[in-house]
């Protein structure tokens, strides 16, 4: 065994990829992940200190962000990134241990990532192997310290994406740091590690609350949009995963140069926002979710912006084509590096590229229509409350979250084909590419699939649920004639997932399978108090779900 990994829903067998990750992560960066989210944990116990000190943290505060999100799956390859992010987390945490000691703070017997040190990446490797998941030998404390980091780890990503549009949050980075310091103290029990999962979920929901918040703000409230699936005949330039932020600044810095710019997977609601559609040459949806693009990536001719998590090895065919920013990386790639604070980034080197090479080839045509968010759906509460009053629509399904590489997932496409004709979709995430492009057709004008976004963007399936609540004076959420069938990938679904479980939802289906950091005795308390389940056929769950509407 040269590597533990579990974080994610494809790992090896459901239970832990141990040679190589099958997101193609090789095992000495697997464990180089290990090694710098167990310096993160010393950083954090003594951030707490030096918090309680009034010392300035701003740089700390950012420096554990970017560190998580980095290890998120599908976001970075290079272990040469990690080994230089972790001479610098030991670099940080040692000024920051000096500076709280200055400050009169005692350090009895801390933790050993609070002192451990090393300068070579050879000794790094070495301590690697000796801090990662396995070194707990108690299971359910190691599957709930794990839950837990996954969870601070989907909720980095979220404040990362809010922070470069100036938003941000000090009660958010002192959680992230409190919860990777708990995962050191061994005095805390299976109920105080159970109460700080659902601390966690409570957090969950005040990032999305902030991204929300920042995306709003920026490009104005996502509003229902027709969006084109086709090409144009001019080149172009696709972007891929999450940030808006990096969109606006390739959208400006794309006019008047001839080349049209195209999202990708999660990238398509921001064809939602109203801020973006000024710009010309923003010319629509080019393909599906994250896993299919090394045959998209290949045939779209031009090159490819990866700025967030869902990258996945290139071939040799388009790698020259593909270019990374923030914290993803992947060794031989181009990437862009980030601006001073109040510049754009430079991205001329990708509209030069795009500028000698071919149109896209184009994959399909039509249009999908979005832009479902909690605003939009408040314009239409009047209309969707007398759907449901008159019987026209008598359940909603949230089926939000990711898709992936499984042929197990078309069990969702199934679900939505086999779904009454009285039922309405909500959605967010990749999850969405399984049935979006289906003809489902419509109650009354009402889509019967309203996708409100991205994966963050679960925030607004939870206010839209809870506002119909309120609507129907109800006095609990799960009274609603609402059921969920999630679809879960990676670590930021866990935080969506521990978000919804603090909100009361339950009866939660998550799949295709149950997290393989999930020990029994874990699965079975969430299980026994949420009603947590896992998915079986289309046409069990059906009948289970939606009976006979």
């Amino acid at each position: 065994m040269s590597m533990f990994c579990n974080q994610c829903q494809e790992t090896a067998k459901g239970v832990s990829c141990t040679v190589k990750g099958v997101c193609g992560k090789d095992d000495i960066t697997s464990n180089l992940q290990d090694l710098l989210i167990y310096t993160l944990k010393g950083i954090s116990v003594i951030a707490l200190k030096a918090r309680e000190k009034g010392i300035a943290l701003t740089e700390t505060d950012c420096f554990v962000m970017d560190s998580l999100f980095a290890t998120i799956t599908n976001v970075n390859f290079d272990k040469n990134f990690f080994t230089a992010q972790i001479k610098k987390a030991l670099a940080l945490r040692n000024g920051l241990k000096k500076a709280a000691e200055s400050a009169g703070v005692v350090f009895e017997n801390p933790h050993d990532s609070v002192n451990w040190f090393a300068e070579t990446a050879e000794d790094f490797e070495k301590k690697a192997a000796a801090v990662g998941l396995l070194s707990i030998a108690n299971e359910d404390i190691r599957s709930l310290r794990q839950l837990i980091i996954l969870g601070v780890k989907g909720m980095a990503a979220y404040a990362k994406h809010a922070y470069v549009l100036d938003h941000q949050d000090e009660k958010i980075f002192w959680f992230m740091q409190k919860a990777l310091a708990a995962t050191t103290d061994d005095a805390l029990t299976v109920d105080d590690l159970v109460a700080l999962v659902m601390e966690c979920g409570k957090y969950g929901v005040d990032v999305m609350a902030l991204l929300d918040k920042a995306n709003t703000n920026a490009y104005g409230n996502p509003e229902i949009t027709t969006v084109e699936l086709g090409v144009r005949n001019n080149p172009g330039i696709l972007i891929s995963g999450h940030d808006l932020k990096d969109l606006e600044e390739l959208l400006i810095q794309t006019q008047n140069t001839g080349v049209d710019v195209y999202t990708h997977g999660e990238m398509l609601p921001a064809h939602y926002y109203p801020a973006f559609k000024k710009y010309p040459n923003f010319a629509g949806n080019y393909g599906n979710a994250w896993y299919k693009q090394d045959k998209e990536f290949e045939a779209f001719n031009g090159p490819i912006l990866m700025t967030t998590n869902c990258l996945i090895p290139p071939k040799e065919s388009y790698k020259d084509r593909v270019y990374t920013t923030g914290v993803v990386a992947y060794e031989g790639l181009r990437h862009i590096m980030d601006a001073e604070k109040g510049k754009a980034k430079d991205f001329s080197p990708i509209i030069q590229q795009a500028q000698k090479c071919p149109p896209p080839v184009e994959l399909e045509k039509g249009r999908i229509v979005g832009g479902f968010a909690h605003n939009t759906i408040s314009a239409l509460a009047d209309k969707v409350i007398e759907a449901v009053k008159s019987g026209a629509i008598k359940k909603f399904v949230v089926m939000a979250g990711c898709d992936g590489r499984m042929k197990s997932r078309e069990y969702y496409r199934e679900f939505a084909q086999g779904l009454p004709k009285d039922t309405v979709i909500l959605t967010a995430g990749c999850a969405k590419y399984q049935y979006n492009k289906l003809d489902l057709g419509d109650i009354g004008g009402i889509p019967r699939v309203l996708d409100a976004g991205q994966c963050n963007d679960s925030y607004s399936l939870a206010v839209t649920a809870l506002a119909l609540k309120d609507a129907f004076n109800l006095q609990d959420i799960n009274e609603l004639p609402i059921v969920y069938n999630i679809a879960w990938y990676e670590q930021k679904a866990v935080t969506v997932l521990l978000a919804l479980l603090y909100l009361g939802v339950k009866n939660i289906r998550l799949g295709p399978t149950l997290p393989g950091f999930l020990s029994p005795n874990v699965a079975k308390v969430i299980i026994d108090t949420f009603g947590l389940a896992g998915i079986s056929t289309a046409e069990r769950d059906l009948a289970a779900m939606i009976g006979g509407n």
